[in-house]
């Protein structure tokens, strides 16, 4: 599992990188708004993948986890966002989307697994799959 994470850690870094990159791109009246919310989200996204990890409960742990898949949602949104307004190009966001599916797919099998750990008999609620 350890292995698991340090990949899921590799690629939450790297789309963090990669948005930072982006948003130097944006106009410059949206530095604090879209620019900074989209830097915010992704952020909060393996800090609070990050910050699960310290602490000593797989519940406590678990919250995290649920907490950087929302935050990764939140992302979610504003990237298509940012290519409605022209922000982004068609390829930077299907490349940033492609990217962000990976990491919920991946952050979603730790917070089943920690789920089911922590109360076997009830399945963690499926992820919404529904694309913007």
């Amino acid at each position: 599992m350890e292995g698991f994470k340090k990949i899921l850690k590799q690629k939450m870094h790297n789309f963090v990188e990669k948005i930072f990159l982006e948003t130097k791109n944006f106009p410059r009246e949206e530095i604090y708004v879209t620019t900074s919310q989209l830097k915010r989200a992704a952020l909060s996204i393996i800090l609070n993948y990050t910050e699960g990890y310290a602490r000593f409960t797989e519940k406590h742990q678990l919250n995290f986890m649920r907490t950087a898949f929302g935050s990764a949602k939140e992302t979610e949104y504003l990237l298509y966002l940012s290519k409605k307004l022209n922000f982004l190009t068609e390829n930077n966001y299907n490349e940033l989307s492609k990217q962000l599916d990976e990491i919920n797919a991946m952050l979603w099998s730790e917070i089943d697994l920690l789920s089911k750990s922590l109360n076997p008999k009830k399945p963690a609620l499926p992820p919404q799959t529904e694309k913007i």
